[in-house]
This record gives structure tokens, C-alpha cells and sequence, in this order.
């Protein structure tokens, strides 16, 4: 059981972290891609410091990492993984935290906004009536994505630290910029953080565990056309913007994100621009299946090459990016981190419940490097949405898993 003193901890921090506004920046040419995750990793690092972690290093790219030292032998060294950025979805970076009690009533989040969280649109809250919650005020989102991962990582290492718990090494790291496509994890030198394998907290409510998630990839299609005057157009025209526009009614209008769920991959016009020279359509292509997503980036390649021959007096490239890939197809022979999930969850008697996630994590890019890294819930509801809610019950749940997996690695011989 957590006493008082750290269930007050964990709170406090996650209030400390997400005053400091750490957005990430779409297409930004620097990692960090935000002062603000250099200035949130700056003081995540004093304060792994303060609780006596060694090798406690921020980079040039806002990386923090850490080791707190074993002090038992011949058992594995862990892993865990927080990213510094919390998403933009177009709202204020600055985040205003606020402890409501639900009573089974709509809350009134800001009152001179007139912003109300609404129990008929997200009834996932029933489940939480006279429960203190964790909301934003409104104009923001929380940022229990990620902070709250945060928190209760420096929480878990306080906890063991002042009552002198047996583990092995644990590693740390708190990396930047994973909204814009895990830029942080994918540049953690693994030669520094180091562990036998490694964990995420960065999935939602309590007992959500994930360790399959999307292949990912990107696709860009640019297009030069043939410019010229509307009234000697024809025969000499190309206009590039209806090209990008009849690519893209290549794809089947059922497998978009908005017509698939579970374990249905997608391929998503993200955005069509252009003017009367160029234009360029971008493309997500999304799948579980390694088979099904290489043959969505064949679909798209058979297209472009189809209009590159029906229209030659247009100059149409594409480039096709990897992101990240699925956790499940790094899995070997030993699943030990991931039963060790379970069997905390059960010694705490949470329902599990395992999530085929329909995006990704730092654990999606470290697991292809070779370092299995899968997830489990922060407590927290509705990411990226100023409707995102953290329930104090379930965000207190996320670190007992913590220290239990700590315990169980820590009770095991290597």
C-alpha cells in the first residue's frame, strides 16, 4: 500500500511538470523541437539528483538519462521510458491542473469559458463517481501524456530509495519529441541506456497493457506540373493538384482511420496542397501486419508509377518513410518483461486489459533496436483532448504496478 506522503508526491509532480509547457513542434529541424522540453528535462534532471541517481546526463538533444545503482546482485536490470513533449492539437501549451470531485454531475471545467466535461459525451467517467479527478481547465489539454508517466517514474524511485528497497540497476531515460514521430527514442544511444529490457507507461485507463502496436510509415508525393494560360491550356496544361487529388482516390475510401477500429490498417490522406506549378500529397500508411502495411506501401507505389506513365509531361516523386514498427514482432522466446505485467497487475487484483494500440510508443522504435519495451497505463482517459482526465485512484494504481514490477524483477535471479 502507498502511504500518504507518496501518493502526495506523485501528485505534486505531476502538477510541477505540466506547469512547465513542453509542446512539441511539427517539421521543426532541431530535436529538442521546444525550448520548453530542454527546460523540463534541465529540471527532471536536478531532481533525479536530489533522489541520489548517478550518471545523471542532459544532451544537446534534451535527453535525460540515469542510473539508479542495484543494490542486489544476479537479478535483471529494467528500464523506463517517458517522453518530455505533450502534443499539439492546435490549444495552449500552458496547462492549468485542477483536483475536481465526480458526483455523477457534469463539471464545469472553466467557468468564465463556459467550458463543461459532459457525462452523456464521455461516459467512460461513470466508472469513477466520488473519485477525485485530475482535469485541465479547459484550454489545454492535461498532459497526463506523458507527465503523468513522469511522475510516477520520479515517484517510484523516491518510494524505493526511502524505504530502502532490494533491485537491481534501473535505468532511466526521459526522451523528447514523441508526438512527432518518436524522434527522441529512435536517437537514445543504447549504449548509455542500457538494461536488459525496459518499460513505457504511456497507455490509458488502469489495466490497459500493450505490447503490439502499428507499423507506421509516411508517404510524400510531390508533383511538378505544366503551367499555362487558360486560353491556350489545352494540350499544354497539367494541372499537378488534380493529380495528387486522383492518387489519392487510388485508396480505398473504407480504409481510412475513420472506417476501421481494432486491428484494421489504414492508409490516410493527411493533406493535399498545391498551386498551379506543384503539389504534394502526404500519406500515413498504418497496419499491425507486417505483410498488410509493406503491402500498403506497394499500393501506393503502384500508383504513383501508374500516373507517372499517364501523365510523363508531370514530374511526380514519392518518398516512403518507416516510422516506427510493431512491439510484437521484436518478441523472441522470453517474454518474461511482459508476463511480468500480468502477474504485478494480478498481486494487485487489476484487470488486464491488452490493447492491439492503434498508434505507437517509444517502445514501438526501442524494441526494433532491439530493446523490448512494452507499455501499460497511466490511469489517465482521452488523450489529446482537452476533455483528457486523469483519475487520482488509477494514477496511484500506475505507480503500485511500477513498484511491483520492480519487486517481482527483484525476487527473480537472472
Amino acid at each position: 500500500m502507498l502511504n500518504d506522503d507518496i501518493k502526495k508526491f506523485q501528485i505534486d509532480s505531476f502538477f510541477k511538470y505540466v506547469s512547465i509547457p513542453s509542446q512539441s513542434v511539427a517539421g521543426a529541424k532541431t530535436i529538442p523541437s521546444s525550448e520548453g522540453q530542454m527546460k523540463l528535462a534541465k529540471v527532471l534532471a536536478e531532481d533525479l539528483k536530489a533522489l541520489g541517481l548517478k550518471d545523471v546526463i542532459v544532451n544537446d538533444n534534451a535527453i535525460v538519462t540515469a542510473l539508479f545503482p542495484k543494490n542486489k546482485d544476479n537479478i535483471h536490470s529494467i528500464g523506463f521510458v517517458a517522453h518530455l513533449d505533450t502534443v499539439d492539437v492546435g490549444l495552449t501549451g500552458d496547462i492549468h491542473p485542477q483536483i475536481l470531485k465526480f458526483v455523477g454531475e457534469d463539471l464545469c471545467l472553466n467557468k468564465e469559458k463556459n467550458i463543461m466535461f459532459r457525462v452523456s459525451e464521455h461516459p467512460e467517467i461513470k466508472k469513477y463517481i466520488n473519485d477525485d479527478i485530475i482535469f485541465s481547465d479547459g484550454t489545454s489539454v492535461l498532459g497526463a501524456d506523458n507527465k503523468a508517466a513522469i511522475a510516477t517514474v520520479m515517484s517510484a524511485l523516491k518510494y524505493i530509495k526511502d524505504n530502502n528497497l532490494e533491485h537491481g540497476d534501473i535505468y532511466i531515460a526521459f526522451v523528447p519529441d514523441e508526438e512527432i514521430g518518436l524522434i527522441g527514442s529512435k536517437a537514445l544511444d543504447l549504449n548509455v541506456f542500457n538494461p536488459d529490457f525496459a518499460y513505457t507507461i504511456d497507455s490509458c485507463e488502469i489495466g490497459e497493457v500493450v505490447y503490439e502496436t502499428f507499423n507506421a510509415g509516411s508517404a510524400s508525393i510531390d508533383i511538378e506540373g505544366v503551367t499555362a494560360h487558360p486560353m491556350s491550356a489545352k494540350g499544354v496544361l497539367v494541372n499537378p493538384i488534380l493529380i495528387a487529388i486522383d492518387i489519392a482516390n487510388e485508396f480505398d475510401r473504407k480504409s481510412t482511420p475513420e472506417c476501421t477500429e481494432k486491428k484494421e490498417g489504414y492508409i490516410w490522406v493527411q493533406g493535399i496542397s498545391g498551386n498551379q506549378r506543384n503539389a504534394s500529397l502526404k500519406l500515413n500508411i498504418r497496419d499491425h501486419s507486417k505483410e498488410l502495411y509493406e503491402q500498403k506501401k506497394s499500393k501506393i507505389k503502384e500508383s504513383v508509377e501508374k500516373y507517372q506513365k499517364l501523365e510523363p509531361r508531370a514530374k511526380i516523386s514519392l518518398t516512403i518513410e518507416d516510422v516506427y514498427a510493431n512491439i510484437s514482432d521484436s518478441i523472441k522466446d522470453d517474454r518474461f518483461p511482459i508476463d511480468v505485467i500480468y502477474e504485478a497487475m494480478k498481486n494487485l487484483n487489476i484487470e488486464p486489459k491488452t490493447i492491439s494500440m492503434r498508434g505507437g510508443t517509444d517502445g514501438s522504435a526501442l524494441s526494433v533496436k532491439g530493446l523490448l519495451t512494452p507499455n501499460y497505463f497511466t490511469g489517465a482517459h482521452n488523450f489529446h483532448s482537452i476533455y483528457e482526465f486523469l483519475p487520482i485512484s488509477s494514477f496511484h494504481k500506475s505507480l503500485q504496478t511500477t513498484l511491483e514490477i520492480i519487486r517481482i524483477i527483484s525476487s527473480k535471479s537472472k
